[in-house]
């Protein structure tokens, strides 16, 4: 399974419209929890206690429902966040940490970009790839119909420009769809809930300070 960070606009923004560094967007968005956090607080739109955000991430992480998880479990990821994510994200001023409250916002930095997660299968071809091949096949199906080759000279020129044009417009909005739907914060659901930890720093309480 690989995962692809992207953004609306191809860079994350941050405050004032200035671009975030790449280090900035990767240490935030290249860990899960990092992700499910950022997704949690974007559905809420408000202050969470650490209690309720390490219980929602608990319950993405195990594929199960809130009420099904365990003090054991929330403790593990309370720990995970006090001492390493939340502390890492607020550095970076992504999102504001209260240690003595145990609240956590976001900033301003994360309403100005939308970030999505485009997760490919290790058997599956990325989005950029699979058009290139369209685009090669497409190309060479109307090469030889240009150059009178039975049975493809059948068609004119019109239809298939217009085939060509209806291709590209209906899997662009089926992309389109599809990334909405990975979008961070925009569903129900984090995009890669239930899916196997993609960091090996995951399977530790505590993960490393510089991941």
């Amino acid at each position: 399974m690989r995962s692809q960070l992207r953004g609306e606009e191809g860079t994350a923004l941050g405050a004032e419209g200035s671009a975030l560094s790449t280090d900035t967007v990767f240490q935030t968005l290249g860990n899960r929890r990092r992700r499910y956090t950022l997704h949690y607080l974007r559905q809420l739109d408000a202050p969470v206690s650490i209690r309720d955000l390490s219980e929602q991430l608990a319950a993405w992480e195990l594929g199960k429902e809130r009420t099904a998880v365990t003090p054991k479990e929330r403790k593990r990821l309370y720990t995970a966040l006090h001492q390493t994510h939340l502390p890492k994200m607020d550095s970076l001023d992504v999102v504001e940490y209260d240690r003595n409250r145990g609240v956590v916002e976001l900033t301003d930095h994360i309403s100005q970009f939308d970030i999505y997660l485009d997760i490919v299968d290790e058997n599956d071809l990325p989005w950029s790839q699979f058009y290139l091949g369209l685009g090669g096949v497409l190309t060479a199906l109307v090469t030889v119909a240009a150059l009178g080759i039975t049975p493809f000279n059948v068609v004119g020129g019109f239809g298939y420009a217009l085939g060509v044009v209806l291709a590209f417009t209906i899997i662009a909005a089926y992309h389109t769809v599809r990334d909405r739907q990975m979008l961070i914060g925009g569903t129900d659901l984090p995009p890669d809930a239930g899916l196997p930890p993609l960091e090996a720093v995951e399977e530790t309480d505590f993960p490393d300070e510089t991941n």
